[in-house]
């Protein structure tokens, strides 16, 4: 497993357990095989573990095996914070660019990825595991402390009917549309952006640009006058709306 934590030989781990200073938390697997083995902590030695609802905490190994490590939940050392909302819509990516795109989106702090079924998706399918593993991976590389929600595949009418209408979706189109300003100036004039959707390799189908225009809740923005690949296009336009609308946590 290549697990992504610092040059400094920090542990850092999602669980999906209560964390609390005295509990316990045995840690699975492939956890225990890389806390116990590729980074050789022993008895008494700490790692950091957070689980999205507790904030992050010190756990100490009290126990270590091959495949089953277990840790005393100690001291914390981040109480958990309210995470700004800000979905990713996106269609399905062939296999490493949808693992780049998770990753990344992650980093950048998107609280909720969505992948909607488009006319000109390269990809029909996701693995689902998969996309939770490489969030995860990203939280813990990244210091967050929670990882995104993961949507199942929808098709963009199901996913236009499910969209919260208080919310704004910022559909990146390309720079030709003649009403579609920069991201930038969108997120600025638009204030109550929670979502950003990002069209499939091929491009929006007329159709599907018709459907998302008659939306009250749709916005139109552009990334510049290039054409992008979708997970370039994602990376870009989380990077974007970090920079206007803050870190991604709020509190």
């Amino acid at each position: 497993m290549n697990r992504a934590n610092d040059t400094h030989g920090t542990v850092r781990l999602f669980v999906d357990e209560p964390l609390a200073a005295g509990l316990m938390c045995t840690l699975t697997d492939a956890q225990s095989h890389y806390v116990g083995t590729v980074m050789r902590r022993r008895p008494g030695d700490h790692v950091f573990v957070f689980n999205g609802r507790d904030g992050e905490w010190h756990g100490e190994v009290t126990a270590g095996a091959k495949r089953s490590v277990t840790l005393r939940i100690t001291t914390q050392t981040q109480p958990q914070t309210i995470t700004c909302p800000i979905a990713l819509l996106f269609a399905p990516l062939k296999r490493a660019r949808n693992d780049l795109l998770i990753e990344k989106a992650t980093e950048l702090g998107v609280t909720r990825l969505q992948p909607v079924l488009m006319q000109h998706a390269v990809a029909t399918r996701v693995n689902a595991p998969r996309m939770r593993a490489t969030a995860i991976e990203a939280a813990e590389q990244a210091h967050r402390l929670d990882i995104p929600v993961i949507d199942p595949p929808r098709s963009l009418a199901e996913t236009r009917q499910l969209w919260d209408p208080s919310g704004i979706l910022v559909v990146c189109d390309t720079p030709q549309r003649a009403t579609c300003p920069p991201l930038a100036q969108c997120l600025t004039t638009a204030p109550g952006v929670t979502g950003l959707m990002i069209g499939p390799e091929g491009g929006f189908a007329a159709a599907e640009r018709d459907a998302l225009a008659a939306c009250p809740f749709v916005r139109q923005a552009h990334l510049g006058p290039r054409i992008l690949r979708a997970e370039t296009a994602a990376i870009a336009a989380l990077a974007v709306w970090q920079s206007v609308c803050g870190n991604g946590a709020v509190g």
